[in-house]
Protein backbone atom coordinates (compact mmCIF):
# COMPACT_ATOMS: atom_id res chain seq x y z
CA UNK A 1 0.00 0.00 0.00
CA UNK A 2 1.39 3.12 -0.97
CA UNK A 3 2.12 5.99 1.67
CA UNK A 4 -0.44 9.11 1.15
CA UNK A 5 0.94 12.40 2.25
CA UNK A 6 -0.73 16.11 2.07
CA UNK A 7 1.38 18.47 0.38
CA UNK A 8 1.17 21.44 -1.71
CA UNK A 9 -1.14 21.80 -4.52
CA UNK A 10 1.71 21.62 -7.42
CA UNK A 11 3.63 18.33 -5.54
CA UNK A 12 0.40 17.01 -4.91
CA UNK A 13 -0.89 17.20 -8.47
CA UNK A 14 2.87 15.91 -9.64
CA UNK A 15 2.30 13.07 -7.30
CA UNK A 16 -1.07 11.97 -8.80
CA UNK A 17 0.61 12.35 -12.17
CA UNK A 18 3.77 10.25 -10.78
CA UNK A 19 1.86 7.35 -9.82
CA UNK A 20 0.44 6.91 -13.01
CA UNK A 21 -2.77 9.22 -12.33
CA UNK A 22 -4.44 6.02 -12.50
CA UNK A 23 -7.61 4.88 -13.18
CA UNK A 24 -11.26 5.41 -10.90
CA UNK A 25 -12.57 1.90 -10.30
CA UNK A 26 -16.18 0.90 -9.40
CA UNK A 27 -15.45 -1.73 -6.13
CA UNK A 28 -17.31 -4.33 -7.93
CA UNK A 29 -19.99 -4.51 -5.16
CA UNK A 30 -22.17 -6.89 -7.47
CA UNK A 31 -25.18 -6.21 -5.81
CA UNK A 32 -27.85 -8.83 -7.33
CA UNK A 33 -30.65 -6.64 -8.29
CA UNK A 34 -31.48 -8.80 -10.68
CA UNK A 35 -30.68 -12.03 -9.66
CA UNK A 36 -31.69 -13.55 -6.23
CA UNK A 37 -28.25 -15.43 -6.24
CA UNK A 38 -24.52 -14.11 -4.75
CA UNK A 39 -23.68 -12.60 -8.46
CA UNK A 40 -19.88 -12.95 -8.24
CA UNK A 41 -18.25 -15.71 -6.76
CA UNK A 42 -13.99 -16.32 -7.24
CA UNK A 43 -13.20 -17.05 -10.28
CA UNK A 44 -10.21 -18.21 -12.03
CA UNK A 45 -9.67 -15.19 -14.47
CA UNK A 46 -8.82 -12.88 -11.09
CA UNK A 47 -6.37 -14.96 -8.98
CA UNK A 48 -4.62 -12.55 -6.19
CA UNK A 49 -1.69 -11.21 -8.25
CA UNK A 50 2.21 -12.03 -7.22
CA UNK A 51 3.98 -8.34 -8.62
CA UNK A 52 7.24 -8.52 -8.74
CA UNK A 53 9.32 -6.13 -7.02
CA UNK A 54 10.39 -4.53 -10.06
CA UNK A 55 6.62 -3.28 -11.17
CA UNK A 56 5.86 -1.87 -7.15
CA UNK A 57 8.80 0.61 -7.71
CA UNK A 58 9.76 0.88 -11.46
CA UNK A 59 9.75 4.77 -11.46
CA UNK A 60 6.83 6.09 -14.06
CA UNK A 61 7.72 7.57 -17.31
CA UNK A 62 8.35 11.17 -17.06
CA UNK A 63 5.47 13.17 -18.12
CA UNK A 64 7.22 15.46 -20.87
CA UNK A 65 4.83 18.81 -21.92
CA UNK A 66 5.37 17.62 -25.64
CA UNK A 67 5.04 13.95 -24.77
CA UNK A 68 3.22 12.27 -28.00
CA UNK A 69 -0.39 12.29 -27.91
CA UNK A 70 -2.10 8.81 -29.01
CA UNK A 71 -4.32 9.03 -32.20
CA UNK A 72 -7.93 8.56 -32.77
CA UNK A 73 -7.31 6.28 -35.63
CA UNK A 74 -5.23 3.99 -33.31
CA UNK A 75 -7.42 4.27 -30.35
CA UNK A 76 -10.35 3.08 -32.67
CA UNK A 77 -8.39 0.14 -33.86
CA UNK A 78 -6.74 -1.07 -29.98
CA UNK A 79 -10.63 -0.40 -28.62
CA UNK A 80 -12.51 -2.63 -31.91
CA UNK A 81 -10.28 -5.33 -31.29
CA UNK A 82 -10.67 -5.78 -28.00
CA UNK A 83 -14.31 -3.94 -26.79
CA UNK A 84 -16.26 -5.49 -30.28
CA UNK A 85 -20.09 -5.48 -29.62
CA UNK A 86 -19.89 -8.87 -29.60
CA UNK A 87 -18.47 -9.35 -26.10
CA UNK A 88 -19.26 -5.78 -24.17
CA UNK A 89 -22.77 -6.16 -25.14
CA UNK A 90 -24.39 -3.64 -28.00
CA UNK A 91 -22.33 -0.62 -28.49
CA UNK A 92 -19.99 -0.07 -25.36
CA UNK A 93 -19.61 3.53 -24.61
CA UNK A 94 -16.03 4.71 -24.78
CA UNK A 95 -14.14 7.63 -24.46
CA UNK A 96 -10.36 8.93 -24.33
CA UNK A 97 -9.56 12.39 -23.22
CA UNK A 98 -6.10 14.10 -23.22
CA UNK A 99 -6.03 15.52 -19.24
CA UNK A 100 -3.27 18.46 -20.32
CA UNK A 101 -5.60 19.86 -23.26
CA UNK A 102 -8.94 18.24 -22.99
CA UNK A 103 -8.87 17.43 -26.68
CA UNK A 104 -10.93 14.11 -27.33
CA UNK A 105 -8.99 11.88 -28.52
CA UNK A 106 -11.83 8.65 -28.60
CA UNK A 107 -15.41 9.39 -28.37
CA UNK A 108 -17.71 6.36 -29.08
CA UNK A 109 -21.47 7.02 -28.36
CA UNK A 110 -20.35 9.62 -25.19
CA UNK A 111 -23.50 11.14 -25.18
CA UNK A 112 -25.54 8.19 -24.00
CA UNK A 113 -26.98 6.97 -20.69
CA UNK A 114 -25.62 4.06 -19.37
CA UNK A 115 -26.06 2.39 -15.81
CA UNK A 116 -22.78 3.35 -14.06
CA UNK A 117 -22.72 0.98 -11.38
CA UNK A 118 -20.29 2.17 -8.49
CA UNK A 119 -18.68 3.86 -10.85
CA UNK A 120 -21.00 6.64 -10.22
CA UNK A 121 -19.07 7.13 -6.72
CA UNK A 122 -17.04 9.10 -8.62
CA UNK A 123 -19.19 12.08 -9.32
CA UNK A 124 -20.64 11.92 -6.00
CA UNK A 125 -17.28 12.27 -4.43
CA UNK A 126 -16.27 15.44 -6.76
CA UNK A 127 -19.84 16.50 -5.67
CA UNK A 128 -19.22 16.32 -2.27
CA UNK A 129 -15.50 17.55 -2.20
CA UNK A 130 -16.16 20.38 -4.41
CA UNK A 131 -19.33 21.68 -1.95
CA UNK A 132 -17.07 21.15 1.24
CA UNK A 133 -13.29 20.91 0.50
CA UNK A 134 -11.50 17.86 1.40
CA UNK A 135 -10.86 19.34 5.14
CA UNK A 136 -14.18 19.58 5.82
CA UNK A 137 -15.48 16.91 8.86
CA UNK A 138 -19.15 15.97 10.16
CA UNK A 139 -20.36 16.79 13.35
CA UNK A 140 -21.97 15.00 15.89
CA UNK A 141 -23.57 16.87 18.86
CA UNK A 142 -25.41 17.14 22.24
CA UNK A 143 -27.14 19.56 22.94
CA UNK A 144 -29.88 20.90 25.81
CA UNK A 145 -33.03 23.05 25.89
CA UNK A 146 -32.16 23.20 29.86
CA UNK A 147 -35.16 21.13 30.61
CA UNK A 148 -33.55 18.07 32.04
CA UNK A 149 -32.96 16.63 28.34
CA UNK A 150 -30.91 16.46 25.94
CA UNK A 151 -30.42 15.79 22.50
CA UNK A 152 -28.28 13.92 20.10
CA UNK A 153 -28.26 15.60 17.06
CA UNK A 154 -27.12 13.37 14.19
CA UNK A 155 -25.26 15.75 11.71
CA UNK A 156 -24.18 12.71 8.80
CA UNK A 157 -21.22 11.23 10.57
CA UNK A 158 -22.09 7.25 10.07
CA UNK A 159 -18.61 6.17 10.18
CA UNK A 160 -19.06 6.71 14.65
CA UNK A 161 -17.02 4.41 17.00
CA UNK A 162 -19.34 2.71 19.28
CA UNK A 163 -16.57 3.18 22.01
CA UNK A 164 -13.82 5.53 22.40
CA UNK A 165 -12.55 6.61 18.78
CA UNK A 166 -9.25 6.65 17.17
CA UNK A 167 -8.08 9.54 15.80
CA UNK A 168 -5.67 7.63 12.88
CA UNK A 169 -8.62 5.69 11.13
CA UNK A 170 -11.39 6.49 9.10
CA UNK A 171 -14.27 4.39 10.37
CA UNK A 172 -14.32 5.27 13.90
CA UNK A 173 -12.20 8.66 14.13
CA UNK A 174 -14.96 10.00 16.74
CA UNK A 175 -16.33 7.59 19.27
CA UNK A 176 -19.73 7.57 21.28
CA UNK A 177 -18.12 6.87 24.59
CA UNK A 178 -16.10 10.61 23.79
CA UNK A 179 -19.07 11.81 23.24
CA UNK A 180 -20.52 10.78 25.94
CA UNK A 181 -17.57 11.44 28.20
CA UNK A 182 -17.96 15.27 27.28
CA UNK A 183 -21.55 15.38 27.35
CA UNK A 184 -21.25 13.54 31.41
CA UNK A 185 -18.22 16.10 31.82
CA UNK A 186 -20.79 19.17 31.27
CA UNK A 187 -23.83 18.13 33.16
CA UNK A 188 -21.66 17.18 36.08
CA UNK A 189 -20.86 21.20 36.46
CA UNK A 190 -24.37 21.89 35.67
CA UNK A 191 -25.37 19.48 38.54
CA UNK A 192 -27.46 16.93 36.46
CA UNK A 193 -27.01 13.30 37.01
CA UNK A 194 -29.85 12.56 35.31
CA UNK A 195 -31.28 13.12 31.57
CA UNK A 196 -33.79 12.20 29.22
CA UNK A 197 -32.26 11.32 25.78
CA UNK A 198 -33.84 12.30 22.37
CA UNK A 199 -32.65 11.63 19.13
CA UNK A 200 -32.99 14.46 16.53
CA UNK A 201 -32.35 12.47 13.24
CA UNK A 202 -34.20 14.90 10.85
CA UNK A 203 -31.32 15.58 8.83
CA UNK A 204 -31.62 12.74 6.08
CA UNK A 205 -35.39 12.96 4.82
CA UNK A 206 -37.55 10.82 2.20
CA UNK A 207 -37.82 7.28 1.98
CA UNK A 208 -34.60 5.02 3.28
CA UNK A 209 -34.45 2.72 0.15
CA UNK A 210 -33.87 3.76 -2.98
CA UNK A 211 -35.47 2.04 -6.06
CA UNK A 212 -34.33 -1.24 -7.22
CA UNK A 213 -32.87 -2.28 -3.91
CA UNK A 214 -33.86 -5.30 -3.71
CA UNK A 215 -34.00 -7.76 -0.39
CA UNK A 216 -30.69 -9.46 -1.82
CA UNK A 217 -29.04 -5.83 -1.49
CA UNK A 218 -29.68 -5.50 1.66
CA UNK A 219 -28.87 -8.83 3.54
CA UNK A 220 -25.61 -8.99 1.61
CA UNK A 221 -25.05 -5.68 3.24
CA UNK A 222 -24.74 -3.82 -0.10
CA UNK A 223 -28.03 -1.43 1.10
CA UNK A 224 -28.98 -0.06 4.24
CA UNK A 225 -31.85 1.66 5.19
CA UNK A 226 -30.43 5.38 5.24
CA UNK A 227 -29.99 7.18 8.08
CA UNK A 228 -27.86 10.86 9.14
CA UNK A 229 -26.36 8.37 11.94
CA UNK A 230 -24.48 5.19 12.58
CA UNK A 231 -21.90 3.60 14.23
CA UNK A 232 -19.57 1.46 12.35
CA UNK A 233 -21.69 2.31 8.77
CA UNK A 234 -24.59 0.64 10.22
CA UNK A 235 -22.81 -2.79 10.81
CA UNK A 236 -23.71 -4.78 13.98
CA UNK A 237 -20.83 -6.46 15.67
CA UNK A 238 -18.84 -5.82 12.43
CA UNK A 239 -20.93 -8.21 10.25
CA UNK A 240 -24.13 -8.00 7.41
CA UNK A 241 -26.75 -7.13 6.81
CA UNK A 242 -26.73 -3.84 8.38
CA UNK A 243 -28.83 -2.06 10.65
CA UNK A 244 -32.24 -1.72 10.07
CA UNK A 245 -32.49 1.35 12.05
CA UNK A 246 -29.28 2.78 12.73
CA UNK A 247 -30.08 6.21 14.15
CA UNK A 248 -31.93 4.50 16.69
CA UNK A 249 -29.16 1.64 17.41
CA UNK A 250 -26.11 4.58 17.48
CA UNK A 251 -28.18 6.34 20.49
CA UNK A 252 -28.86 3.43 22.06
CA UNK A 253 -25.00 2.85 22.46
CA UNK A 254 -24.73 6.61 23.29
CA UNK A 255 -27.10 6.07 26.28
CA UNK A 256 -25.12 2.79 27.53
CA UNK A 257 -22.10 5.18 27.35
CA UNK A 258 -23.72 7.92 28.97
CA UNK A 259 -24.34 5.34 32.08
CA UNK A 260 -21.21 4.27 31.88
CA UNK A 261 -19.68 8.02 32.61
CA UNK A 262 -22.36 8.00 35.59
CA UNK A 263 -25.14 9.31 33.60
CA UNK A 264 -28.58 7.98 34.28
CA UNK A 265 -30.85 8.14 31.04
CA UNK A 266 -34.17 7.80 32.39
CA UNK A 267 -37.73 6.75 30.12
CA UNK A 268 -37.24 5.69 26.55
CA UNK A 269 -35.18 7.32 24.19
CA UNK A 270 -37.53 9.85 22.06
CA UNK A 271 -37.30 11.31 18.68
CA UNK A 272 -37.74 14.74 18.56
CA UNK A 273 -35.81 17.55 16.77
CA UNK A 274 -33.15 19.72 19.32
CA UNK A 275 -34.77 23.20 19.83
CA UNK A 276 -33.75 25.92 17.54
CA UNK A 277 -32.29 27.69 20.72
CA UNK A 278 -30.46 24.63 22.29
CA UNK A 279 -26.79 25.08 23.84
CA UNK A 280 -24.52 22.92 22.69
CA UNK A 281 -22.59 20.32 25.39
CA UNK A 282 -20.63 18.18 23.52
CA UNK A 283 -19.28 17.36 19.97
CA UNK A 284 -17.34 14.98 17.94
CA UNK A 285 -15.96 15.26 14.64
CA UNK A 286 -15.43 12.65 11.61
CA UNK A 287 -12.05 12.20 9.77
CA UNK A 288 -11.83 14.48 7.34
CA UNK A 289 -13.90 14.81 4.12
CA UNK A 290 -10.79 13.71 1.91
CA UNK A 291 -9.92 10.65 4.11
CA UNK A 292 -14.03 9.88 4.00
CA UNK A 293 -13.68 10.38 0.24
CA UNK A 294 -10.74 7.44 -0.27
CA UNK A 295 -12.31 4.97 2.17
CA UNK A 296 -14.90 4.92 0.03
CA UNK A 297 -13.58 4.85 -3.36
CA UNK A 298 -11.05 2.28 -1.88
CA UNK A 299 -13.78 -0.10 -0.70
CA UNK A 300 -16.08 1.23 -3.38
CA UNK A 301 -18.44 1.81 0.20
CA UNK A 302 -22.25 2.11 -0.97
CA UNK A 303 -23.43 3.47 2.50
CA UNK A 304 -21.13 6.18 2.84
CA UNK A 305 -21.29 7.40 -1.06
CA UNK A 306 -25.16 7.70 -0.31
CA UNK A 307 -24.47 10.06 2.57
CA UNK A 308 -22.07 12.14 0.70
CA UNK A 309 -24.79 12.38 -1.68
CA UNK A 310 -27.29 13.54 0.87
CA UNK A 311 -24.44 16.14 2.31
CA UNK A 312 -23.90 17.49 -0.86
CA UNK A 313 -27.94 17.95 -0.80
CA UNK A 314 -27.23 19.76 3.32
CA UNK A 315 -24.47 21.84 1.33
CA UNK A 316 -26.48 23.05 -1.56
CA UNK A 317 -30.27 23.48 0.07
CA UNK A 318 -31.68 20.46 -1.50
CA UNK A 319 -33.67 17.86 0.74
CA UNK A 320 -31.62 15.94 2.10
CA UNK A 321 -33.38 12.46 0.16
CA UNK A 322 -32.64 10.06 -2.57
CA UNK A 323 -34.09 12.63 -5.20
CA UNK A 324 -32.54 15.91 -3.37
CA UNK A 325 -28.98 14.21 -3.26
CA UNK A 326 -29.36 13.77 -7.02
CA UNK A 327 -30.32 16.85 -8.02
CA UNK A 328 -27.63 18.17 -5.51
CA UNK A 329 -24.81 16.32 -7.25
CA UNK A 330 -25.85 16.91 -10.98
CA UNK A 331 -26.58 20.66 -9.76
CA UNK A 332 -22.58 20.81 -8.36
CA UNK A 333 -21.32 18.89 -11.10
CA UNK A 334 -23.13 21.69 -14.11
CA UNK A 335 -21.63 24.47 -11.80
CA UNK A 336 -18.04 23.11 -12.37
CA UNK A 337 -18.73 23.25 -15.73
CA UNK A 338 -19.49 19.79 -16.80
CA UNK A 339 -22.41 18.61 -19.01
CA UNK A 340 -25.12 16.25 -17.26
CA UNK A 341 -27.48 15.95 -19.87
CA UNK A 342 -28.53 12.85 -20.15
CA UNK A 343 -27.58 11.99 -16.72
CA UNK A 344 -30.30 10.35 -14.12
CA UNK A 345 -29.61 9.33 -10.85
CA UNK A 346 -31.77 7.36 -8.28
CA UNK A 347 -28.83 6.72 -5.70
CA UNK A 348 -25.68 7.56 -5.21
CA UNK A 349 -23.18 5.06 -5.13
CA UNK A 350 -24.38 2.63 -7.93
CA UNK A 351 -26.39 0.45 -6.39
CA UNK A 352 -29.85 1.01 -8.15
CA UNK A 353 -29.71 -0.26 -12.02
CA UNK A 354 -32.16 2.58 -12.55
CA UNK A 355 -29.13 5.57 -12.79
CA UNK A 356 -27.60 6.31 -16.02
CA UNK A 357 -24.42 8.06 -16.82
CA UNK A 358 -22.93 9.45 -19.66
CA UNK A 359 -19.01 8.48 -20.72
CA UNK A 360 -18.74 11.87 -21.85
CA UNK A 361 -19.65 13.30 -17.59
CA UNK A 362 -17.78 10.44 -16.15
CA UNK A 363 -14.70 11.03 -18.04
CA UNK A 364 -14.78 14.73 -17.45
CA UNK A 365 -15.15 14.66 -13.73
CA UNK A 366 -11.86 12.10 -13.47
CA UNK A 367 -9.96 14.68 -15.80
CA UNK A 368 -10.90 17.47 -13.51
CA UNK A 369 -10.37 15.70 -10.57
CA UNK A 370 -6.55 15.23 -11.67
CA UNK A 371 -6.18 18.85 -14.15
CA UNK A 372 -5.05 20.61 -11.03
CA UNK A 373 -8.07 23.30 -11.54
CA UNK A 374 -9.57 23.16 -8.55
CA UNK A 375 -6.62 21.51 -6.03
CA UNK A 376 -9.20 20.22 -3.35
CA UNK A 377 -10.87 17.48 -5.63
CA UNK A 378 -7.23 16.02 -6.14
CA UNK A 379 -8.03 14.28 -3.01
CA UNK A 380 -10.60 12.14 -5.52
CA UNK A 381 -7.42 11.04 -8.15
CA UNK A 382 -5.60 10.34 -4.73
CA UNK A 383 -7.87 7.80 -2.97
CA UNK A 384 -8.76 5.58 -5.86
CA UNK A 385 -7.26 2.52 -5.72
CA UNK A 386 -3.66 1.24 -7.35
CA UNK A 387 -4.03 -1.42 -9.81
CA UNK A 388 -2.44 -4.73 -8.46
CA UNK A 389 -1.79 -3.09 -5.12
CA UNK A 390 -4.96 -2.06 -3.29
CA UNK A 391 -8.59 -1.66 -2.39
CA UNK A 392 -10.72 -2.81 -5.34
CA UNK A 393 -8.04 -3.40 -8.05
CA UNK A 394 -5.87 -5.51 -5.72
CA UNK A 395 -6.69 -8.73 -7.69
CA UNK A 396 -7.06 -6.67 -11.26
CA UNK A 397 -4.79 -5.19 -13.85
CA UNK A 398 -1.66 -6.81 -11.89
CA UNK A 399 0.70 -7.31 -14.57
CA UNK A 400 3.05 -4.41 -16.29
CA UNK A 401 2.68 -1.53 -17.27
CA UNK A 402 -0.65 -1.11 -15.76
CA UNK A 403 0.28 -2.64 -12.07
CA UNK A 404 1.12 0.04 -9.52
CA UNK A 405 1.21 2.78 -12.74
CA UNK A 406 -2.85 2.79 -12.85
CA UNK A 407 -5.46 3.88 -10.65
CA UNK A 408 -9.29 3.09 -10.78
CA UNK A 409 -12.05 3.17 -10.12
CA UNK A 410 -14.76 0.08 -11.34
CA UNK A 411 -18.25 -0.69 -11.53
CA UNK A 412 -20.37 -4.34 -11.47
CA UNK A 413 -24.08 -5.43 -11.85
CA UNK A 414 -25.00 -8.05 -13.18
CA UNK A 415 -25.74 -6.24 -16.81
CA UNK A 416 -23.44 -3.30 -16.50
CA UNK A 417 -19.63 -3.37 -16.35
CA UNK A 418 -17.68 0.08 -16.14
CA UNK A 419 -13.87 1.24 -15.94
CA UNK A 420 -13.32 4.78 -15.44
CA UNK A 421 -9.93 6.52 -14.26
CA UNK A 422 -6.52 8.18 -15.33
CA UNK A 423 -3.87 6.14 -16.99
CA UNK A 424 -0.12 7.25 -18.29
CA UNK A 425 0.88 5.90 -21.89
CA UNK A 426 3.83 4.18 -22.48
CA UNK A 427 4.59 7.87 -24.20
CA UNK A 428 3.84 9.66 -20.98
CA UNK A 429 0.80 10.46 -22.64
CA UNK A 430 -2.14 11.02 -19.20
CA UNK A 431 -5.35 10.24 -20.28
CA UNK A 432 -8.98 10.12 -18.57
CA UNK A 433 -10.91 7.22 -20.17
CA UNK A 434 -14.38 5.88 -19.33
CA UNK A 435 -16.03 2.50 -20.66
CA UNK A 436 -19.69 1.56 -19.85
CA UNK A 437 -20.89 -1.76 -21.43
CA UNK A 438 -24.32 -2.71 -20.54
CA UNK A 439 -27.23 -5.33 -21.94
CA UNK A 440 -24.52 -8.43 -22.94
CA UNK A 441 -25.59 -11.68 -22.70
CA UNK A 442 -26.83 -12.75 -19.51
CA UNK A 443 -23.89 -14.72 -17.54
CA UNK A 444 -21.42 -13.30 -19.85
CA UNK A 445 -19.93 -9.86 -17.11
CA UNK A 446 -16.72 -12.10 -16.47
CA UNK A 447 -15.94 -12.36 -19.79
CA UNK A 448 -16.99 -8.32 -20.38
CA UNK A 449 -15.12 -7.22 -17.04
CA UNK A 450 -12.13 -9.03 -19.06
CA UNK A 451 -11.81 -7.52 -21.94
CA UNK A 452 -12.28 -4.11 -20.32
CA UNK A 453 -9.50 -4.81 -18.38
CA UNK A 454 -7.61 -6.10 -21.11
CA UNK A 455 -8.15 -2.85 -23.31
CA UNK A 456 -7.06 -0.96 -20.19
CA UNK A 457 -3.99 -2.74 -19.73
CA UNK A 458 -3.30 -1.94 -23.51
CA UNK A 459 -3.62 1.37 -22.93
CA UNK A 460 -1.35 2.12 -20.52
CA UNK A 461 1.37 -0.08 -22.46
CA UNK A 462 1.01 2.02 -25.75
CA UNK A 463 2.12 4.97 -27.74
CA UNK A 464 -1.02 4.20 -29.97
CA UNK A 465 0.01 6.51 -32.47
Amino acid sequence: MYRRRRITVGLALLLVLGTGYAALDAADIAPGVLTTTDPWPEAEPFPTPALPGPVAEAAVPGLAEDAPMPTTEALTELTADLLPSSVAGPEPGVMVVDVASGTELLAQNVADGYVPASTLKVVVALAAVASYGDQHRFETTVSTGGDGQITLVAGGDLTLAEGAGNPDAVVGHAGLADLAEQTAEALSEQGQDSVQLALDDTLFTGDTLAPRWADVDLANGWAMHMAPLAVDIGRIDGQLPRSTDAAMDAAESFADALSDAGITVAGDIARAPAAEDATPLATVSSATLGEIVAYTLQHSENILSEALGRMTAVATGHEASFAGASEAVLAVLTELGLDTSGATMVDASGVSSASQLTPQLLTGAVRLAADGSHPELLAIADGVPVAGLEGTLATRLGQAPAAGLLRAKTGTLPQAISLAGLVTTADGRLLAFTVLANDFESGGAWGVRAAVDEWAAELAACGCR
